[in-house]
């Protein structure tokens, strides 16, 4: 079993990627196991370039094999806001809810709600960078929150063509369908054969 380290902290995100990891045999940790690894400034332009940093600070701290991601939400009438900021749209320190509000506040009137998730999500050992891959899904913005599932902007995000916000989903079918689900399904193979060497 090859050991996996997912570069967070965030134990909604972590609780995700071990559900889709879970067919898998590799030993997952989380850098909660890493309690002196410093924190990764996402300071990056693109959510690509905070998701390989945070991939390459992951596996250079623990010297293992590291799996980090970085998502935004794209708005359409936001001019693509509040995309690689939108983990803190409303400010430092800022929490789900205050992002949420911000969003449905900024779209107060606006008929035009498209957006899209995007993931950006790598695959970095000692030696460097392995993979770097996206998923994107479609959708619009609510005039309010539906659902009491996910966490982040779930609520408020209705995926097209399905009628449902990621909130109102279960787990698994969230996880069949999201960004995050659909980058990971293009890393899995990759790890299988990391796995079989």
């Amino acid at each position: 079993m090859i050991p996996l380290l997912l570069s967070t902290r965030n134990p909604d995100k972590v609780k995700e990627l071990c559900d889709l990891l879970a067919p898998l045999e590799v030993a997952v940790h989380s850098l909660e196991a890493f309690p002196e690894c410093p924190e990764t400034i996402e300071d990056k332009d693109t959510i690509f370039g905070n998701a390989i940093k945070k991939a390459c600070n992951g596996a250079a701290y623990s010297g293992m094999l590291c799996l980090a991601d970085d998502t935004g939400l794209f708005i359409d009438a936001l001019g693509g806001d509040p995309g690689v900021y939108s983990a803190r749209w409303a400010g430092p320190d800022c929490s789900y809810q205050d992002n949420r509000r911000k969003v449905l506040l900024q779209l107060e009137g606006i008929s035009d709600r498209r957006a899209y998730f995007r993931t950006a999500m790598a695959l970095v050992d000692v030696s460097g960078l392995i993979s770097v891959v996206q998923g994107e899904v479609a959708g619009f913005i609510t005039e309010i929150e539906r659902g009491n599932a996910g966490f982040g902007y779930d609520s408020i995000f209705e995926v097209e063509g399905i009628g449902k916000t990621f909130a109102e989903m279960s787990d698994t079918d969230k996880n069949r369908i999201s960004h995050r689900g659909l980058a990971l399904n293009k890393i899995i193979p990759i790890l299988e054969r990391i796995k079989g060497f």
